[in-house]
Order: structure tokens, then C-alpha cells, then sequence
């Protein structure tokens, strides 16, 4: 699986994409992440990616032609190109908007099963209409908020979707059987670890009393912890 992130904030990721799971991922070839400074598909000697809108309003507006190109240079098929016509590899570029179809779990699983996605991270007031009606696939956005741009939302795709992809999450193919249902939703439940019980000093609104793991999850009764689990599990809806 491959992300290719376009952006005009490159160093962002960086330091992320060092750490932890996501960085084990990419050096076992799990997962491959590339990421492309906008600004280099600018035809501007000064690598200008954005303009002020037409018909007036405060602040700019990324312009279409970089990300076209970035777009192009990127994905493995030349534009123009038919929404019937098919891919050589499966694909999705996705455009992060507040207008977007809202990110969710279904979402992450269809997109687990791609080859690549696109991942166009907009700024300042907004992109170009042209990018969205004519360039991508699909508009998503992580919820109803407004963020400073599509990184933040680029990286909460890449780690949904990453989690999803056999071998990068310990056991994983045990993760995918017992916690994604037949409708592609997935199960939350409470989780407990040592100790047992902890007795809190009060600090803030903690009160000193005892915070005890509930007695089913330290029973060993496989069936009464399934029955426990199920009463008190939320599926994170499609």
C-alpha cells in the first residue's frame, strides 16, 4: 500500500512517520509513504501555489495547475482521463474538505484494499473548485471542524487505514476477525491491564477510593468475558 501526500508543509511528517508502528510498517515494506512538496510543481519562479479568489473575499486560494501536475507525475495513469475509464492500478485521490463525506471505519477498510491513495492537503482559504469537480475522487473530511489545513486529516487516514492492512498491527489478522463486524463496523469495548486494583492519592476530581478492574476479566471464564465484552461493546457505526 502506498500513500503519496501532497502538500506545501512537507517537514511536518517526518518526525512522525519515525516513530512507532507506521515506521516498523515502512521498513518491512508493509506500507510505502512518499511525500511531495507542492511547491515543486509550481511553473512560478516563485514557487507561487496559491491566489487571491475571484469575485473578491479575504485570503487565498490554492491554485489548480500545481496540483494537477503533482496529481498527474504521481498517479500511475495521464490526465485528462474519463471517472469510466480504468485504472492501471486501484487508486483513490482524495481531497480533505469540511465539505467532504465524513471519514469513518468502512471508509478505512474500503480504502485498506487500494494500492495507492493520493492524499491532497489544502490550505489557507480553500483549493480551487476545479480540483474537486474534475482531479479527485473522493472528498473526505474527519469531522465537523475546521482544521488550518489536510495534514492533521492526512495522518488520521494513514494510521486508520495502515492498522487495516495485514502485518502491520501485531496479530493483525486476528484484529480484522474479531473486532471489524460483517457490516464493516468496528468494536470498541472497555480494556483493563494490571494492577487489579489501584489506589489512587486524590489529585484534581480523583477521589481516594479503590479503581478496581472488574472481576469477570480476571475470572478466566472465556464465556462470561465474551458475554461482558458484548453487553458493554459500542460499534463505531459504518
Amino acid at each position: 500500500m502506498t500513500f503519496d501526500i501532497i502538500t506545501i508543509f512537507p517537514e511536518i511528517f517526518k518526525c512522525h512517520f519515525k516513530e512507532s508502528i507506521i515506521n516498523k510498517a515502512i521498513k518491512k515494506g508493509l506500507i510505502s509513504i512518499n511525500i511531495h512538496n507542492l511547491r515543486d510543481f509550481s511553473q512560478d519562479s516563485h514557487k507561487k501555489v496559491d491566489d487571491k479568489p475571484y469575485g473578491g473575499g479575504r485570503g487565498m486560494v490554492m491554485m489548480v495547475e500545481p496540483i494537477y501536475r503533482a496529481v498527474a507525475q504521481i498517479s500511475n495513469f495521464q490526465f485528462p482521463i474519463s471517472k469510466n475509464k480504468k485504472k492501471k492500478i486501484k487508486n483513490r485521490i482524495i481531497l480533505f474538505t469540511p465539505r467532504g463525506k465524513k471519514f469513518n471505519q468502512k471508509l478505512a477498510y474500503q480504502f485498506s484494499k487500494l494500492d495507492q491513495l493520493i492524499l491532497i492537503c489544502g490550505r489557507y482559504e480553500g483549493v480551487d473548485e476545479r480540483v474537486a469537480k474534475y482531479i479527485v475522487d473522493s472528498k473526505i473530511s474527519v469531522g465537523d471542524f475546521v482544521l488550518m489545513g489536510g495534514e492533521l486529516a492526512s495522518l488520521v487516514v494513514i494510521e486508520t487505514v495502515s492498522r487495516l492492512i495485514p502485518g502491520v498491527v501485531g496479530k493483525s489478522e486476528d484484529l480484522l476477525k474479531e473486532r471489524i463486524t460483517k457490516e464493516k463496523g468496528f468494536i470498541e469495548y472497555p480494556q483493563y491491564t494490571r494492577p487489579p486494583k489501584f489506589f489512587p492519592k486524590k489529585i484534581g476530581r480523583a477521589r481516594p477510593e479503590v479503581w478496581q478492574v472488574p472481576k469477570v476479566l480476571l475470572s478466566g471464564h472465556h464465556r462470561k468475558i465474551e458475554e461482558w465484552r458484548k453487553k458493554h461493546r459500542k460499534i463505531i457505526e459504518k
